[in-house]
């Protein structure tokens, strides 16, 4: 049976509520959730309106129960709990109306009869005050529910929209237009109409806007958005040229294979998007309690009633009506959500404060319960477990006469010119020690070799050589000496490897690069997975069979080309340097360079899952216990007298579960920094 992308229910196929899109037929249990997925921004502010309505009435019913008394003050907050009641809670009867028609229970059912329940005999108390025996209400009760559980699910929404938004991000990284190679010259046109078999011309600093061949010319491009590698690639004749890739220093004319919806970052735009849909990122503990406790409390109350209306009906009693209803209600009522509500809101917003005094920006706490349960942690390498660019290692002069000073600024001289990493590393270098750089005529620079020029009157060149993060410096083809490069492993990154290897967790690294690199640094890690030369796409399959085998992902990294990774681990951490995109994909975001954050990260959202339930479980627990009194266990000893006071012991225990969570959830605090402190 499929499910629903949005609120994860069951869906029968035959269903006329589905949509295709990406090839894939998507299924749903409502219009809101239909309409959630294809407008989700539309979506996300109609929800955003009903949390202001629930609040703005909701505060002020909240006082005036509690604080003032007057004549007309149940007639006041009738009319307050109203819009509330039918327009911010519209969102849980239209959920708890698919649960009965898909035969399930969830928490919008659970809300929607509490709330329903504590409403409507409110406002038979308030309206019919002669019918009843009590004057007590529940409108506070009935909109504080709607509002905090309200509070929740549009947290929920606004990050389920950043992560469609982060996809979006993708495609802005395209060119609008592009240089179109036709018979009668260049010619200025629109991305999207570019197709296949179309030859197009990229100039050097421009995004490549189309996947194809290159049919002439010679450059080096940036494919760190695929790869994650910030080394560029030499591109020739016949190489192949993708999408969203930078073009660094040359000219060349491509022939287009594919373009548009086809091209290769469009793609990881459909996956980025289906990553963040399609998996449900949270599992609603509270849903799950619905589905068993929600026909418990209904069997409990008809059965309270049923057998107050048998015994008072043979008894006689002129109060049969009265009991039958007030027990129905008092166990309804006893047993509403509020402390289930509050159980894991109010326990992730003090998580969410922890983090960010730990330097960690929580995007989405609901993915908190998959945390808790990840069973492995898989880093990105570049920028991730190393430093993104290279470090100058050492210059080596090959004759005694040239020193390394004399060889860099020879080298730093030419390389000022050029955008290539390496160059860049090499210029910041000589700034850094003060080297007074030389002027430079006749600048040349040639893809996949080196840059070429004229100082004081001698040919200089710096080049590339067959070692890879090493080149030469030349004068009139003469070697003064080499310069070589590396990339720097974070000292943090062995301290985390240190950590999750101490409480059994086992850690693997996915990379871009080469075989070599990537056994390097496993190897001075002492990580044992590796997988190099991966491509995007390929990282989120190497996650999922991890998770088809029953592991729980925690995945970090810092690219473009992890966003789908990001998406599809069941925990994603964005780096503090991480793009824009891999920063929107991920559930966290490290807001300090230090590797050793994910593992204070784990922790919270270990602890966090703990404490909330047990807030859920001493929530559901205290309702349970608190059924049997509803239903009439004191009349024995009270008599029918008690249920004149019940609606008052109903809301004094409520508040009490309420307390008893809240409590429970301060302590949340010092327990993490115990086990900071162990470390």
């Amino acid at each position: 049976m499929p499910t629903d992308p949005v609120c994860g229910m069951h869906v029968p196929d035959s269903s006329n509520l589905k949509i295709q899109q990406d090839k894939e037929v998507y299924y749903f249990c409502s219009t809101t959730c239909k309409i959630k997925f294809q407008e989700p921004e539309k979506e996300l502010k109609s929800e955003l309106i009903a949390l202001i309505v629930a609040w703005t009435f909701s505060i002020p019913i909240l006082v005036i129960n509690y604080v003032f008394e007057f004549q007309y003050k149940n007639y006041l907050m009738l009319i307050l709990a109203l819009p509330v009641q039918f327009y911010s809670g519209l969102h849980f009867y239209r959920g708890a109306y698919q649960a009965i028609k898909m035969h399930s229970g969830n928490m919008d059912l659970l809300v929607a009869i509490g709330t329903l329940t504590a409403f409507a005999f409110s406002t038979m108390v308030t309206l019919f005050p002669n019918i009843l025996p009590i004057d007590s209400v529940y409108f506070d009760t009935s909109v504080f529910i709607i509002s905090i559980i309200m509070t929740g699910n549009y947290l929920q929404s606004l990050t389920e929209t950043k992560a469609n938004s982060a996809a979006r991000k993708l495609l802005k990284n395209l060119p609008s237009t592009v240089h179109l190679i036709t018979k009668d010259g260049l010619k200025e046109v629109n991305a999207s109409t570019v197709e296949k078999g179309n030859l197009i011309l990229i100039k050097p600093g421009e995004t490549i806007a189309v996947d194809g061949e290159i049919i002439e010319g010679k450059t080096e491009i940036n494919e760190s958005m695929l790869t994650g590698e910030s080394e560029p690639v030499v591109k020739v004749k016949g190489s192949s040229v993708i999408s969203g890739t930078l073009n660094i220093n040359g000219v060349i004319k491509v022939k287009v294979e594919k373009a548009g919806k086809d091209s290769t970052i469009s793609q990881m735009y459909s996956m980025i998007k289906k990553a963040a849909t399609g998996k449900l990122k949270v599992q609603k503990m509270a849903d799950v309690f619905s589905s068993y406790f929600v026909p418990v409390v209904i069997t409990a109350a008809v059965i309270s009633a049923i057998i107050w209306f048998v015994v008072l009906t043979v008894g006689n009693s002129t109060l049969v009506y009265d009991i039958t209803m007030l027990s129905f209600v008092s166990v309804i009522v006893i047993a509403c959500p509020c402390a289930i509500g509050l159980a894991t809101p109010i326990t992730l917003l003090i998580a969410s404060n922890i983090s960010s005094s730990k330097y960690i920006l929580l995007k989405n706490v609901n993915a908190f319960d998959r945390l808790s349960k990840v069973n492995i942690v898989i880093l990105d390498k570049t920028g991730t477990l190393t430093d993104p660019n290279p470090e100058l290692k050492d210059i080596i002069p090959v004759k005694k006469a040239y020193n390394s000073a004399f060889i860099l600024k020879y080298a730093a001289s030419l390389e000022q010119y050029s955008n290539h990493p390496i160059a860049k590393t090499i210029t910041a270098h000589a700034s850094n020690k003060k080297i007074n750089l030389f002027e430079v005529s006749n600048i040349e620079e040639k893809p996949g070799e080196g840059v070429y020029g004229i100082i004081n009157g001698e040919n200089v060149s710096v080049r590339r050589t067959k070692e890879k993060n090493t080149i030469g410096v030349y004068i009139n083809d003469s070697l003064l000496g080499e310069i070589t490069l590396s990339y720097k492993i974070k000292e943090s990154a062995k301290q985390l490897i240190s950590k999750f290897k101490s409480i059994g967790i086992p850690t693997a690294m996915i990379t871009g690069d080469s075989k070599a690199e990537a056994e390097r640094v496993a190897e001075i890690l002492g990580i044992n997975e590796k997988y190099y030369e991966v491509a995007p796409d390929k990282k989120a399959e190497i996650i999922k069979e991890y998770q088809k085998n029953g592991k729980y992902v925690m995945y970090a990294g810092d690219g473009i080309n992890d966003a789908i990774a990001l998406e599809s681990a069941d925990f994603g951490v964005a780096m503090s340097i991480a793009s824009d995109i891999a920063k929107e994909s991920g559930d966290a975001v490290l807001l300090k360079d230090d590797l050793n954050l994910l593992y204070d990260l784990y922790l919270i959202g270990k602890l966090t899952i703990k404490k909330v339930k047990q807030n859920i479980g001493w929530a559901v627990g205290y309702n349970i216990a608190l059924i049997p009194i509803a239903g009439g266990a004191l009349v024995p000893l009270f008599g029918l007298g008690i249920y004149s006071v019940l609606p008052l012991l109903a809301a004094t225990a409520m508040g009490m579960s309420s307390v008893s969570v809240v409590l429970n959830s301060l302590l949340l605090k010092s327990k993490v920094y115990r086990k900071f402190s162990k470390f």
